[in-house]
């Protein structure tokens, strides 16, 4: 059989594979990709490739400290100093939400920090008769953006292991250094688009003609707020430490002379990630003693380990397919990526927009990119280029914006694709893309 032939062969596999483990959703991206592995060594005679094991540990790592922050109380206490801060200025929510929701996942690396915030976005921009569709769309876009700009997200450590597996070596500080200027100014883009899309309330005919319903104009009284909740010292001090041990990783990044010789070599910047969250996750444990099946129960922790799952079996079998591949990938399409590099961005834009993971978005196409002969600086810079999945605006975070906005202006459009969060979206990490592309080439 060509190699051409066994290619397409495989490659139908492997999307299937994909697609289907898409469609059955949770686990089943890791199980069915776990499958594919299975067809392609034993049926297709291919060396089984390496599983992201370092990866994998990192998000467990990281999860696992910001699940025990949220038991803690932690989010919350930050979901309340956001809410502050939005109805002192409610005039500019469109601008101040979003920007809200990116730095909050920046801090705690999970963007499902959002949706405590969602409810109070909407209820700030109705209280001040803005469309809330402005503000709610691109804070559920933000709170996804700004994954690729924390240090202690998956999608970053997730880099940082790829580009050492690959023998490219890259620091925590060089990633954050552009992909969180390239953040802020991507959704300031996508805000400032927003900020008079729509019609205002009072000349909307379509709200205006549900107003008519009684009870849909009492829905839109009730109070929704988080000033009232008493946060306990205990969940401040979660906050704190967590905090505390963000500020920790990214100062040994920036003084990696603070860290032990092993073999003549400094210790990982992948195996210090793992080291200080899970140490800093037990400060949290024992000073505000949460109950540790309470941590394993929340939902941070479930999705990470939904994740973690779903990162194991499809990049395993990505790579295996890669590596059986190699020869016919790099002599067929390295020319082109080299000569125009966004097609690399582009083909990151699609896989995102199905998997709805960066982290497995980079672990599936960092490989690829290194197979090509990609340099790491280039890879670095269309990060931002790995989050797509507004794109069928299914995700959790924008289902929860459809319906936390009572007033009905953020919505899924009847052609499924003119929904709210396409044209922040794309704004958004269009914007994002091209400023961490310029600042790689300033800052080499």
């Amino acid at each position: 059989m060509s190699p051409a032939l066994m290619f397409w062969i495989q490659f139908v596999l492997v999307l299937g594979a994909i697609l289907l483990g898409i469609r059955k959703g949770g686990v089943a991206l890791g199980l069915i990709g776990g499958l594919g592995v299975a067809v392609l060594v034993l049926a297709f005679r291919v060396a089984p490739g390496t599983p992201p094991i370092d990866v994998m540990l990192i998000i467990l790592a990281v999860v696992t400290a910001s699940a025990t922050l949220q038991v803690a109380g932690g989010l919350d206490y930050l979901v309340q100093l956001t809410e502050r801060l939005l109805r002192a200025h409610p005039k500019y929510v469109t601008i101040l939400a979003p920007l809200s929701t990116f730095f909050l996942t920046v801090c705690v690396g999970t963007g499902h920090a959002v949706y405590a915030l969602l409810p109070v976005i909407s209820d700030v921009a109705l209280k001040t008769r803005i469309r809330p569709e402005r503000p709610m769309a691109i804070s559920s876009v933000a709170s996804q953006m700004g994954i690729t700009a924390s240090p202690v997200a998956a999608a970053v450590t997730t880099f940082l292991a790829m580009a050492a597996k690959n023998g490219h070596p890259v620091g925590l500080f060089d990633i954050i250094r552009i992909t969180l200027p390239a953040g802020i100014i991507g959704v300031l883009a996508a805000a400032a688009w927003s900020f008079n899309r729509g019609k205002d309330l009072d000349k909307d005919p379509e709200f205006l003609e549900r107003m008519k319903d009684p009870e849909f104009a009492k829905a839109l009284d009730a109070n929704v707020t988080t000033l009232g909740m008493e946060i306990p010292f205990t969940a401040k001090l979660s906050v704190g430490l967590f905090f505390a041990g963000v500020l920790t990783i990214i100062l040994i990044a920036m003084k990696p002379g603070l860290l032990p010789l092993v073999n003549g070599k400094v210790v990982p910047m992948t195996t210090v990630v793992q080291i200080i969250m899970l140490a800093f996750g037990s400060f949290i444990l024992f000073a505000t003693k949460v109950k540790a099946p309470d941590i394993a129960r929340s939902s941070v922790f479930i999705a990470g380990m939904i994740a973690v799952v779903s990162i194991f079996g499809i990049a395993w079998m990505s790579e295996t397919f890669i590596k059986a591949n190699e020869n016919y990938l790099v002599a067929n399409i390295k020319s082109m990526v080299q000569v125009a590099p966004w097609t690399f961005a582009l083909a990151m834009f699609a896989v995102s927009a199905f998997v709805k993971s960066q982290a497995a978005t980079l672990t599936i196409m960092l490989p690829f990119g290194y197979a090509l002969g990609l340099p790491t600086p280039l890879l670095l810079s269309l990060i931002p280029a790995s989050y797509a999945y507004f794109f069928f605006a299914f995700y959790p975070s924008d289902l929860a914006a459809i319906n936390m906005d009572r007033t009905g202006t953020t919505r899924i459009g009847k052609y499924l694709l003119n929904h709210s969060f396409m044209i922040p979206g794309l704004i958004g990490v269009s914007t994002s893309t091209l400023v961490a592309y310029g600042l790689s080439k300033i800052l080499g």
